[in-house]
């Protein structure tokens, strides 16, 4: 075989790794992005429920002690998240923002009582505990009504749960494609060099002795392909936190090594175990079958 032929042989196999390297590259980015949103999947709920806003007016007569008492008492409960007083002169401004200047021409002192914003967390977010939150809220006297949205409740609830149904069944999905796809990449680039196992065969050497070196590039290959994976997730995300800069607040650095180690735990699993096998069956195949 002249220099040249080698030169051919030796571009091929390099284009032939380097789009290896690629196309797992770019399943293990989709098992990264479902592993994000697996690992996330409660913070994320989370924080569209706690955004959720009760409003609990306070009596007219109520003073700025009693709210401040009362306010004390209520971050004590242990479904409030959070809880912001607001001021008869904030109450004020904000409503004159709203109506005008003139809307309290009409009246002689502020019919603007005292309130608190409150916030839950996010296991209390649901129908039936968010009416049981109503009745604690409102159990003190100094307080007047306690208000929600009802609808905005029910229908939160209702819609996270079919999102994560239809999100779960999507990420099982990804899961399985992610792994046919990685398994036939590896297969086809071992299947490629097929007659080189046959001719280790042919001197003597053992499966085990054949299978190391396939094994160590398959270690290589999934570390490189996950690594330059999440790099790109990396980059995606970075890019979508310029627009989402509050969801992506829900992303912690646990979370984030979680799924680092998911997907190269993936890539080099996979990447090895499809390697293992396809080699035992080439060392297994007749000369003839090696054409074929």
């Amino acid at each position: 075989m002249s220099k040249e032929e080698n030169k051919i042989i030796r571009r091929r196999l390099r284009n032939a790794y380097a789009s290896s390297i690629i196309s797992i590259s770019l399943v293990l980015l989709l098992i990264g992005v479902a592993a994000l949103l697996i690992v996330n999947a409660r913070s994320v709920s989370d924080y569209f429920k706690e955004n959720l806003q009760l409003s609990v007016i306070l009596k007219q007569d109520a003073s700025d002690e009693d709210a401040l008492a009362y306010q004390k008492s209520v971050d004590t409960m242990p479904f409030i998240k959070g809880s912001r007083l607001v001021s008869r002169e904030e109450g004020t401004a904000e409503l004159t923002k709203m109506l005008g200047d003139d809307f309290l021409s009409v009246f002689e002192t502020s019919p603007v009582p005292v309130s608190l914003e409150i916030t839950l967390r996010g296991d209390y977010v649901s129908p039936d505990s968010v009416a049981f939150v109503r009745r604690a809220l409102s159990a003190s006297p100094v307080v007047e009504e306690v208000d929600y949205q009802q609808s905005l409740v029910e229908a939160l609830s209702s819609n996270l749960a079919k999102i994560s149904l239809v999100l779960g069944v999507f990420i099982l999905l990804m899961l399985f494609i992610s792994f046919v796809l990685i398994n036939n990449t590896v297969r086809l680039n071992v299947f490629a060099r097929r007659f080189t196992i046959h001719t280790m065969q042919l001197v003597g050497a053992t499966r085990r002795f054949i299978r190391r070196p396939f094994m160590n590039g398959a270690l290589v290959q999934g570390l490189i392909s996950s690594f330059l994976a999440l790099a790109v997730l990396a980059g995606v995300l970075a890019l979508l936190r310029r627009s989402f800069p509050q969801l992506f607040a829900v992303f912690d650095l646990k979370s984030m090594l979680i799924v680092a180690g998911v997907v190269v735990a993936c890539g080099v699993l996979i990447c090895m175990l499809s390697t293992y096998f396809v080699v035992n069956k080439l060392v297994s195949l007749d000369k003839d079958k090696l054409y074929y």
